[in-house]
């Protein structure tokens, strides 16, 4: 297995997130991943949220990256990866009554970003989502390391930036979404859960 493609990140900070989900997704029956990346957190959580169905999702061009942690790592309600862009309509997938999204709004385009919202507006009433990253608030960071880490996202890419949580919650309200929990997690980074409707 030592052959995988693997974060630290995601090692580090898997257990403060499934903490947090145990309870966000409690009531929901399936949960649609965005940007599933190396899948350790797909098969984390997939086997410890075993009332729900789990689908992890990717960029297409990502899509092999993803792939070999699912198949070493099968769980019963583990679904089979989906290429998934936000920004393609119509999405492969309906949107479930939850879905989770872990450091990805500050690798995508703002425009991409947009996108995500504008097809998260088709989830049905009720439906929680919860995104897991660094975020501004009131345009200024929560860290030094987070002006660091942005300064870095900057020169890695002019689409990439620490977003401001302001301007995630406009998105996520003219999405239907109300913003319920906002939990302080491990080396600067938050989970945001809003609930639709």
């Amino acid at each position: 297995m030592e052959d995988l493609p693997y974060s630290q990140a995601s090692e580090n900070n898997r257990e403060p997130i499934l903490a947090v989900l145990r309870e966000a997704f409690a009531n929901c029956t399936e949960v649609l991943e965005i940007g599933a990346g190396t899948g350790q957190h797909a098969t984390a959580f997939a086997p410890a949220l075993p009332w729900l169905r789990w689908q992890p999702t990717e960029h297409p061009d990502a899509l092999a990256f993803l792939e070999p942690r699912c198949r070493a790592f099968p769980a019963p309600n583990l679904a089979p990866p989906l290429a998934l862009d936000v920004c393609d309509r119509p999405w492969p997938v309906p949107v479930p009554d939850g879905v989770f999204t872990a450091n990805t709004l500050h690798i995508m385009p703002w425009e991409a970003t947009e996108a995500l919202f504008q097809a998260l507006a088709e989830a049905v009433p009720g439906a929680v989502l919860a995104i897991y990253g660094p975020f501004n608030y009131g345009g200024r960071y929560t860290s030094d390391s987070n002006a660091q880490f942005d300064q870095w996202l900057a020169a890695r890419s002019p689409h990439s930036a620490i977003r401001d949580f302001e301007a995630v919650d406009k998105l996520a309200a003219g999405a239907g979404f109300t913003l319920d929990t906002d939990h302080a997690m491990p080396a600067n980074n938050r989970l945001l859960r809003w609930r639709r409707g």
